[in-house]
């Protein structure tokens, strides 16, 4: 499919696009802690390689079952390029930094995804709106109060890797709507082939990363860690990840990065429920903040 801006009728928050915004907010934020979870048995890069060629064989097969088209050496070529940057950048990195790096600070990191898009957008001639601007600063704000008293322990090369994440999806994101530096663009294609090509690409560049680690999966895994893993194929690549890359080609970047706020809410309550954790009068605050910062999102998308 184009990845070029569609008209503005087409940006309008159908349903559709409500359920994609619902995928990226609910399933990414209950994926940190699969990724977590499934690193007890599954190595960062094979874990994520796995995962994303998995989900693109079986997203690609369906494609084809509805009469898809193979995508043509140009499609190929963008896959790769999205690949490597969203999905061996930008989850390699994650899962790597997981390994020492708390997911406080994971959230933390996360969190300045739309800043460092609207940075990425400023060479194409785009600024956010003024609401934009204040739901991106607004939504900052509460991950800082939400991570107050956060044991932000890492390692040095944890805290690189997530510097390289956010850059590498942030870079992906921005030249997936608008084209590379230049001019030219990157046309994935059409419908559910062009997001298998691009999960089987960046699947790929992730599991040669792997064997270049030398990385050794646990054999047989830990059930826990492999229940993870099917739940990472399913709901957070073939549901997450095709919902997100839909909202780059149908809405603002702002709206479809507005997921960085919500998971850490989402995560917070993942832990309250499942990990035991207490959560204070600041917390609630803070994720009071971070849902007024989606508000103001949604109402200054273009």
């Amino acid at each position: 499919m184009s990845t070029a801006a569609l008209p503005t009728s087409a940006a309008r928050l159908s349903p559709l696009l409500l359920a994609c915004l619902a995928a990226t907010w609910l399933i990414w934020g209950s994926t940190y802690l699969a990724i977590k979870w499934a690193l007890v048995s599954f190595p960062p890069f094979f874990q994520m390689g796995t995962r994303f060629v998995a989900a693109g064989l079986v997203l690609g097969a369906f494609a084809r079952w509805r009469g898809a088209g193979w995508p043509d050496r140009a499609q190929w070529t963008s896959a790769f390029i999205l690949g490597a940057l969203m999905l061996g950048g930008g989850y390699g990195a994650t899962a790597f930094a997981q390994q020492s790096v708390s997911s406080g600070l994971v959230v933390a990191f996360i969190a300045v995804v739309p800043a460092v898009v609207a940075l990425f957008e400023l060479p194409y001639g785009l600024r956010p709106s003024r609401l934009e601007t204040l739901g991106i600063t607004t939504g900052l704000a509460g991950i800082v109060l939400l991570t107050q008293g956060e044991g932000f322990g890492a390692s040095g090369e944890g805290l690189v890797a997530m510097t390289i994440a956010c850059a590498a999806w942030c870079a992906g994101s921005v030249w997936a709507k608008h084209g590379l530096p230049g001019g030219r663009r990157l046309e994935l294609a059409p419908g559910a082939a062009g997001y298998a090509s691009q999960m089987l690409a960046g699947g790929l560049l992730l599991m040669a990363m792997s064997w270049a680690a030398g990385e050794q999966p646990t054999l047989p895994p830990d059930p826990r860690s492999l229940a993870c893993w099917v739940y990472l194929v399913v709901a957070g690549s073939l549901i997450g990840f095709s919902a997100y890359m839909l909202l780059l080609q149908r809405a603002s970047t702002a709206l479809a990065s507005s997921y960085t706020f919500v998971n850490p809410v989402i995560a917070m309550v993942l832990g309250v429920t499942i990990g035991g954790e207490v959560v204070g009068a600041g917390e609630m605050l803070a994720a009071g903040i971070v849902t007024a910062s989606v508000v103001l999102l949604l109402a200054g998308r273009r």
